[in-house]
């Protein structure tokens, strides 16, 4: 999320008509806005509108480096345009330690037509979260969600640490490698509270893929996840080859039916609000000043503003 103050001169902001009718390349202007502009008035507020449009499934793909996301992420985008969905795609790759930037990697994978207009890639730094999405990538995803059918966010892949995927992510997939033991780590890292989905990439391996879902759903049973009332399937696909895509797309179809019923994903994504604004009051204040941002009362009410606010009277001495 933005947080730095504004700064004297401010680039000319874009409305959400504009990204919405504009293409590949106002899009990408507003996502280097996200990056540059932080805390400039006028991206506060294109910021919460989209908040408040947001139109998008967000589908989160979790996971150990190596575990076939980038090649699951191209195949779902070609379901995707096939069916006549825009797609966007968020990379979210390892930072450069000396400029901070993302170092492409997934993004080098992913294989798209540049002349597509309905499809979107783009990579963002993780930067110093170890969760997995900085801030950029929150406010970048808001954006993008407003303007497409299907956002997939492909996280940094640093297995245990990423729980902020569920800052930003209707549906949350964990994939897992069969033989790899990810199963039993992720059971000792309590990440198996996280998905709605599990997928056992790379199904070709055909009875160490069957093994390794066995142990997933053992390891289902112990921890306990999934909301109240949904069921975690466990699929065992190959991204190449297509088997379990179709199991993959029943399985995302439910989930979508499960939080679109008794406005399960309306609450979802106001909690979600709730933590962007204290997850960006934390990283810039830590924890003494997002304890003393609870305190503050604020005269804003959407997202960015709240935390434009409270960076505001924190920054000042106001809280």
């Amino acid at each position: 999320m933005p947080s730095a103050p504004a700064t004297a001169a401010q680039p000319p902001m874009l409305d959400l008509d504009s990204l919405r009718t504009g293409g590949k390349r106002v899009v990408a202007q507003a996502l280097a806005l996200v990056e540059t502009a932080r805390g400039a008035p006028g991206l506060v507020a294109l910021l919460d509108q989209a908040a408040g449009a947001g139109k998008a499934h967000v589908l989160g793909l979790t996971g150990p480096p190596g575990v076939g996301k980038s090649t699951l992420t191209n195949a779902l985008v070609q379901r995707a345009r096939a069916a006549g969905r825009t797609v966007a795609v968020l990379a979210v790759d390892p930072s450069s330690r000396r400029t901070g930037g993302a170092l492409l990697g997934d993004r080098a994978r992913m294989k798209t037509d540049p002349e597509d207009r309905g499809v979107f890639v783009r990579s963002m730094a993780a930067r110093d979260r170890l969760g997995g999405l900085s801030d950029d990538s929150v406010a970048a995803v808001v954006l993008l969600r407003a303007i497409y059918d299907l956002v997939i966010v492909e996280t940094v892949g640093v297995g245990q640490s990423e729980a902020d995927i569920s800052l930003v992510a209707d549906t949350v997939v964990l994939c897992i490698q069969p033989a790899s033991g990810d199963s039993l780590q992720f059971m000792k890292a309590g990440v198996m509270e996280l998905p709605d989905i599990i997928v056992v990439t790379k199904a070709d391996m055909t009875e160490v893929a069957r093994r390794a879902a066995s142990e997933v759903a053992g390891a289902l049973s112990l921890s306990g996840s999934g909301a109240a009332g949904w069921t975690v399937p466990v699929i065992r696909l190959s991204a190449a080859t297509g088997e379990g895509l179709e199991a993959f797309d029943d399985a995302v179809s439910q989930h979508l039916a499960f939080m679109d019923k008794d406005g399960r994903r309306a609450a979802h994504r106001a909690a979600q609000e709730e933590k962007w604004v204290e997850e960006a009051v934390r990283v810039r204040f830590g924890t003494h000043g997002l304890a003393r941002a609870r305190r503050l009362a604020l005269g804003a009410k959407t997202p960015f503003a709240r935390e434009a606010e409270l960076a505001t009277l924190l920054t000042t001495g106001q809280g």
